[in-house]
């Protein structure tokens, strides 16, 4: 179900209020007229418009770009509650994801992934980046078709009605040359070279784009690193990988290649502008400067970094270095893109013991233009003439936005709005939520209940 198939042209918006980029940079304006025209797009911005005009959608509230949940990896919505039981470490907690991993199949996926999908379009996403290593039956066997499950998410995307980037990923070993564990055994293709054969039979869809991840250092032997890297970039399609998230994984690559693993990346030229490192938790400044040098964007994904106990990563010192800054909610401990913007703030205000180290202005690009980008759809993330109409509109009459001046509706929509703040989505012109409620699929938490239910038994 395409995107932009129930969409009629010219159709106009009228937002009481929108965040608009400009000459002196963003600002927030009033009685926006936003028409949209053939193949989701914008046609046309006038701020100051006058009142509604007869045949205009009527969008009350704060108009924002779409957001860009740039690193997913969708059955780990499955996981929620269930982790949060005991104590014990990313490893442990790996443990448990392995379990649910191994219920799934190409029809369980496709009703979870609905589900997850449609809890991000309640939640204002507009575009999702799939890090997608679920790729055959338990213990390894084949599907029929290959890519029955890199299927299911892009199929998933389209009911929920956002737009997704399936970043196919490699993922071979254990851990730097030993075989893959059990549960591990239906993430692999056994070699790059077969990863590539699979993933070239994925074709790009109006609302699905294909990419290329390395899941990690320890799961690519380095001589294969350079595969995925070539692949991505005879394509021109985004890389993503999982960068120095745990202390051990950097150990365990100096022991074998006496490098850290951004270094090990760059030798085998595996960063650049298409590059995503995610997480990037633990750097030494020769991996800020690597990763900055080479316009490497980072996914930072604040509240499973927190929720993992991972650690707080770098990400003042790399944006400043000059990466680009994108966010993801990778495994949804809660699916909340205002929180992941300002989790960065208040995290870096944790660690350094001072105020001020991002803008709302920097954090909604972080969400919006370079989180698009990152994914690559960097036609997204604005609202202006040419870009994807793709937007999202917080109510600013809830108890958390209600009382400070429409003017600082960035700082509303950052540190103060949730997910449950988002009234409307529109996605490639086509409304995806009304009034807080999903048009597609329904009864979002019923599909939750549904569907995780069916794998927890």
């Amino acid at each position: 179900m395409p995107l932009t198939s129930h969409v009629t042209s010219h159709v106009s918006y009228w937002a009481e209020y929108a965040w608009l980029p400009g000459r002196g940079g963003p600002a927030v304006e009033r009685d926006v007229l936003i028409a949209t025209g053939p193949g989701g797009r914008i046609v046309s911005v006038t701020a100051d418009s006058g009142p509604c005009p007869s045949g205009a959608v009527r969008l009350g509230g704060l108009a924002l770009p779409g957001q860009a949940n740039a690193h997913s990896h969708a059955f780990h919505r499955a996981l929620r509650g269930h982790v949060q039981v005991g104590s014990g470490t990313f490893w442990t907690w790996r443990d448990t994801m392995y379990r649910f991993a191994g219920t799934l199949d190409p029809d369980s996926y496709l009703e979870l992934a609905t589900a997850v999908y449609a809890e991000m379009a309640l939640a204002g996403i507009t575009a999702v980046g799939e890090f997608h290593y679920l790729h055959h039956a338990p213990g390894g066997v084949r599907y029929t078709d290959p890519n029955a499950m890199g299927e299911a998410l892009i199929e998933a995307a389209a009911r929920a009605g956002i737009r997704i980037t399936l970043l196919d990923t490699c993922y071979l070993s254990s851990g730097f040359g030993a075989e893959p564990t059990r549960p591990q055994l239906r993430f692999s293709d056994g070699d790059a070279e077969a990863w590539a054969v699979r993933a070239d039979a994925l074709k790009p869809r109006e609302h699905a784009r294909i990419g290329a991840a390395i899941h990690s250092v320890r799961a690519v032997p380095a001589e294969q690193l350079g595969t995925i890297a070539r692949w991505a970039e005879e394509r021109q399609a985004p890389l993503h990988v999982h960068l120095s998230e745990q202390t051990a994984e950097n150990d365990a690559c100096l022991a074998a290649h006496g490098v850290t693993p951004t270094r090990l990346l760059a030798d085998h030229g595996a960063l650049g502008p298409r590059t995503s490192a995610v997480h990037a938790t633990h750097l030494t400044e020769e991996d800020v400067r690597l990763l900055a040098s080479s316009g490497t964007t980072i996914c930072m994904c604040p509240t499973t970094e927190r929720d993992l106990a991972d650690g707080i990563g770098p990400a003042r010192a790399l944006a400043s270095a000059g990466c680009p800054i994108s966010l993801g909610s990778d495994s949804h401990a809660v699916i909340d893109p205002w929180e992941e913007a300002r989790a960065l703030e208040l995290d870096e205000r944790l660690r350094t013991r001072t105020r001020g180290h991002w803008t709302a202005n920097a954090l909604l690009r972080a969400g919006g233009e370079d989180g698009h980008a990152s994914i690559g759809w960097p036609e997204a993330g604005r609202i202006e003439a040419g870009a994807l109409a793709d937007f999202t509109v917080i109510a600013l009459d809830t108890v958390r936005t209600a009382g400070p001046p429409a003017r600082l509706g960035a700082e509303i929509a950052v540190f103060a709005a949730s997910a449950a703040d988002v009234r409307h989505v529109v996605v490639g012109g086509r409304q995806v939520v009304r009034d807080g409620a999903h048009l597609l699929v329904g009864d979002v938490p019923g599909a939750l209940r549904a569907s995780i239910g069916a794998l927890s038994g």
